[in-house]
Parts: structure tokens; sequence; C-alpha cells
């Protein structure tokens, strides 16, 4: 199948955001993110011009928006998995779009980044990767220090509150949120950078990065009335904290509740969860998620991590569109992810070691067609693979992805 599809161009230069584009994207970005009265403040910029680098969180499209408006009237390239570019190739590299295979190591980036900087723009960089699951910080890469203090330019962070809220990943329909904030901070000047060992920019950046919509949220008193506010959240909840059971839980309108034990939570305007009967064992949701953590890193520490299944597989060698490579099978365990299987375009098997992957990207019912999926990355190809049935959570395989990596490389800084 490899040699069947022309590969995605990853070499190829980066374009200045096109002049005739700039004021279309102004108009289609900063008129919303006023309107919604969005508080941008800024620390230490002033007389900060381009070329730097941004580093935003991310938890929705919206963070785009918000970038754009923080970092007016300047133009930007901006770092995007290649499956934002299927079928609009041309319009995102115009809006300064650099694509990238999501957690792979690519050389070629560095120089497209150096690239941006010659020109004297500003590079915006999504460190984590991936939209955040429930409104907290994702893994930050150690690589990231490198890059810094590498580029010698200034390190600014972009920490945006409440995206999560408005739009959360695990059911993209908006929520009526308003008075949505922004910090914008000069991290390190180029003279820094020259002077600050590797592993301290790194510890300043997570330390920037430490953030929690559901915090923000009951600090600020923000109450979302929403009827279908609890709608998806077991994509990311998925054990009970009741019984114990995994791939039960499910929700409507505003409850949560598990399909084995009949359990039953609400969540409230000012998103905790109460139970409707009995103990609340968790009333903050990323107290939950971060529970569901520590039971895989206890089966990952036993060495008893498995999950092996059938999937459909559709490959991105390119922009143009989604291979169907048919039904195969998924496996990860202790060594990693390993998906093997046979179709119209023949035999197709992509192996992924533990050790080399410190996180993965996934989907919850990815456009709507094939359901939940994991997207594995190598330099040459994207496989998004759908687990079949319903024994199986894509979010514990991505928690499962990160652990695997620390309990291989224990010297790694969470």
């Amino acid at each position: 199948m490899s040699d069947q599809f022309k590969r995605f161009d990853m070499a190829k230069p980066p374009i200045r955001q096109a002049n005739f584009l700039r004021p279309l994207i102004w108009a289609l970005t900063i008129p919303e993110v006023t309107l919604k009265k969005n508080q941008i403040i800024k620390t230490g910029m002033d007389g900060i011009k381009p070329p730097y680098l941004l580093l935003c969180n991310h938890n929705a499209f919206y963070d785009f928006k918000v970038a754009t408006k923080a970092i007016f009237p300047h133009r930007a390239n901006y770092i995007i998995a290649i499956d934002g570019f299927i079928g609009r190739e041309w319009l995102l590299r115009e809006v300064g779009g650099i694509c990238k295979r999501k957690f792979t190591n690519d050389i070629q980036l560095i120089r497209q980044i150096r690239q941006v900087f010659k020109n004297g723009d500003i590079l915006v960089l999504y460190p984590e990767a991936r939209y955040s699951l429930c409104g907290t910080t994702a893994v930050l890469p150690d690589s990231l220090g490198k890059l810094c203090r590498s580029m010698g330019v200034p390190v600014v962070s972009l920490i945006c509150h409440g995206h999560h809220l408005q739009s959360p990943f695990w059911n993209l329909k908006m929520r009526k949120v308003r008075g949505l904030s922004a910090e914008m901070k000069l991290l390190f000047t180029p003279e820094q950078l020259k002077t600050t060992p590797v592993a301290e920019i790194n510890r300043t950046i997570r330390e920037t990065f430490i953030y929690d919509d559901f915090t923000w949220q009951k600090e600020n008193g923000i109450r979302i009335t929403e009827p279908f506010r609890a709608e998806g959240l077991h994509s990311v909840l998925y054990q009970c904290p009741a019984c114990k059971k995994e791939y039960r839980m499910a929700t409507k309108g505003t409850e949560i509740f598990c399909e084995a034990c009949g359990k039953r939570w609400e969540m409230t305007e000012l998103g905790e969860l109460k139970a409707v009967k009995g103990e609340t064992e968790f009333s903050h949701i990323p107290d939950w998620y971060e529970w569901q953590r520590a039971n895989v890193r206890k089966e990952v520490e036993e060495g008893t991590y498995r999950w092996e299944g059938e999937c459909h597989v559709n490959s991105l060698p390119n922009a143009k569109r989604y291979i169907p490579l048919g039904d195969g099978v998924l496996i990860h365990d202790m060594e990693g992810f390993h998906v093997r299987g046979e179709g119209k375009y023949g035999p197709y098997e992509m192996k992924i070691s533990a050790k080399e992957l410190y996180s993965c990207h996934i989907e919850y019912n990815y456009l709507g067609k094939y359901g939940d999926c994991v997207d594995l990355n190598t330099l040459q190809d994207t496989f998004y693979t759908y687990p079949h049935g319903k024994d199986f959570s894509v979010t514990k395989m991505a928690l499962a992805t990160e652990e695997l990596f620390y309990y291989y490389h224990p010297e790694k800084i969470r």
C-alpha cells in the first residue's frame, strides 16, 4: 500500500500569510472575540514585536480566534495537523499553515520554524498537540525547552480560560459562555534563553501551562444552563467510581450514569458533579479523570495492561482524502501500538513502540462515521483506527500511552 499513494510534501517551505487574506481573517475572528467579551491580559509584552514564538494551550477551535486578536495586527504561521489540510491544502498554506503529523519527531519542522522567524513573523505552536480532554493541561514534550532555546527569539505564552466549557472536546456543541479570558505573557527574552538551562525552560513552561477550566468556572461563578450539558462526558469518564466497571458509563441531558450498577450523577450549572443518591465520589470532573489515570498506571506497573480487538482503519498519506484500508486488528499493550490487516490495497501494518510515544491523539465519534478513534502517526502516514464494539475506551488508550512512556522513562518529569 505504501507505494500506491503520493505522500504529503512535509518539506515544503512555509508561506507567509497572504496579505489579501489578512483582512478576511481579522473580520472572521476579531469581532466574535470582542462580542464575547473575551478579555486578553498582557504581561511583559511592551516592546515585544515579531519574530517570536507563541505557545498556546489547546481546548477548542476558538483558541485560534483568540490568538489572532492577541497578536493583531501581526501575521503568523501555525503548526497544524495533517487532517486539518484535507481538501484545502492551498488555503491552509496561504493562511500560514505548516503541516505536522502528531507526536512524531520531524526534523524538517525545525527548518520551517527557522524560516518563519527569518521572515520576521510569529510562530504559533500548540505544544499539547491535541484538545484537552477535560479542560486541564495535557502532556508537554521535553523537546520544547530545547526548541525554545535554539531559536533565539522571544518566547511568549497565551493561556486561555473557559474554551473547554464553551465547546468541550467530548461534545463540541456550543454553550452560551461569556466573559472568557486569556493571559498573554513574555516568558523569556533571547538573552534569558542563552543563560537558562533547558530543564529550567521546561519547568517554567509547564508551570505556565497549569490550568483547569472547571476550577476557573467555579471561581468565576459561570453558569451553563444548557439541558444537554453532560452529554458526551462518558467518553472521558469511562469507569464507574461506584462499581469500578469500565466502558458502561453513559450520559443523557444533565446526567452521567453507570449502566452496570445504575448509579447516577448530575452535572450542575457550575460544572460540578453530584450523586443523585448516595456518596459523591468526585465532584470535580478532572479528579475523576485522574483517578482513572491512577488505575491505568497500576495496570502498567503490574505489567497487565493490554487491549486487543478488531477495528476499521483509514490511512491519510496526503491531504486529498482518507484511504479506507479495511478492517484489521488493533493491539495496545506493554510494547505499544500494533495495527495490522489486509484490504482493497493489500496488507498493511504499523507498529509504534511505547518507549517512543509520549502521548497520542484520540477523537470521539470522529467525523460521525465510524465512532471513536485513535490516530497513529509515522513521518509518512497516519492510521485512523476505529475499534469495534463497546468494550473499549480511546480515553483509556490515551492515558495508557502516557503512563507506558513514563514507565519506561522514570527519569522524565511529568
